[in-house]
């Protein structure tokens, strides 16, 4: 065999399909289109997924779920990286200066998978059930991050309901103590609704 009795492998290769170019290659005059209609002008197309007008399949089929769009900053540690690290306490920040997570990561996650054989004490990171089983197991513990407490909400709320009675009132030419006096116990009684409202609305456990 020599170099120019290479070919390619017979079918392999074909011509490339030239249209319009007169009736004797069977692809003249129409190029293969046809006579008229949307799908012979030029850009006479629909969109994708367009049925003429009818319900196309993509909105009749039900819809499940959704897609998170914090998901792609939380990322995954596993309790291999826990024991190759050298601190006993782990958080975000310690996670992140090791470059176990990328520095963008809002949010980490401990999976079970490796081997975790020291104690470590995992603070506000989130963790699997298996993970968390794993770590008490070696002697570690995790503590949550402390979730803010409602009265902390309800004070904002009675402060706004007195800034905005004192706005009422120098506005309508009040005295401000009234007003504001007024604001906080309507803020107070709004909040004592929803929560007797709240307890009518549990039901209650038959014994």
């Amino acid at each position: 065999m020599r170099l120019n009795d290479l070919k390619p492998g017979a079918g392999s290769k074909s011509a490339r399909h030239r249209v319009g170019r007169g009736i004797g290659s069977g692809w003249g005059k129409t190029a293969g289109r046809g006579h008229k209609g949307q799908k012979a002008r030029a850009g006479g197309y629909h969109k994708v997924g367009f049925e003429g007008g009818q319900m196309p399949l993509h909105r009749r089929l039900p819809k499940r779920g959704f897609t998170s769009l914090s998901r792609r900053y939380v990322e995954a540690v596993r309790l291999t990286d826990l024991q190759k690290l050298g601190a006993d306490e782990i958080d975000l920040m310690v996670l992140k200066q090791a470059g176990v997570v990328s520095a963008l990561a809002q949010d980490a996650r401990v999976i079970k998978a490796g081997e975790l054989s020291r104690k470590v004490v995992v603070r506000g990171v989130a963790v699997t059930r298996g993970a968390r089983a794993a770590i008490e197991a070696a002697g570690g513990s995790v503590e949550a991050v402390a979730k803010k407490s409602s009265k902390a909400k309800q004070t904002r709320y009675t402060e706004r309901q007195k800034a905005l009675a004192v706005s009422i009132a120098a506005a309508e030419g009040k005295p401000a103590k009234k007003a504001a006096a007024k604001g906080a116990a309507k803020g107070t009684e709004k909040t004592a609704v929803g929560t007797a409202k709240k307890k009518a609305e549990k039901p209650t456990s038959k014994k």
